[in-house]
């Protein structure tokens, strides 16, 4: 089981702020699963105009930040197969479901699920979750590809 702090996250992912939206990844077995964790902050940028009276995080990017851990759960798979200027690319998306707001304070916790891996799609089945509550639940499907 893999525990990945800020600084192997970031070797991974080219996400920056302020879009990095996992910080620490709590448990992850390659070709399986990861859970990850996002801890939000009042201080977020998105806060400001999403909503001033009542601060959300906007649902997308609670689908973003599962993209993420999916993403690094994608890489650790591919090991040494993948190449040093890879990214992975989200693809889509089926049956999201938003169940409950995510406000500042909280602990978003990230699981994803590998359901499949078929010619260099990667599908999971995720659901990201608050005090064992799920706030939003989707399958999502990735790439990897080299750039430049």
């Amino acid at each position: 089981m893999s525990v990945l702090n800020i600084h192997q996250i970031l070797k991974c992912l080219p996400h920056r702020y302020p879009l990095l939206l996992v910080d620490r990844v709590l448990e992850m077995e390659p070709h399986q699963r990861i859970r990850a964790l996002k801890n939000v902050s009042i201080n977020e940028p998105f806060f400001v105009g999403h909503f001033p009276h009542r601060p959300v995080m906007p649902g997308v990017l609670t689908l973003e930040a599962l993209a993420q851990a999916s993403a690094l759960l994608a890489f650790v798979s591919a090991g040494s197969s993948v190449e040093p200027d890879s990214v992975v690319y989200f693809v889509g998306i089926d049956g999201a479901r938003f169940k409950r707001p995510v406000e500042p304070g909280d602990q978003l916790i990230l699981d994803a699920t590998i359901d499949r891996v078929k010619a260099g799609i990667y599908k999971f089945k995720t659901r990201a979750s608050v005090d064992g509550e799920t706030a939003v639940e989707a399958e999502l499907m990735c790439t990897l590809r080299k750039v430049g």
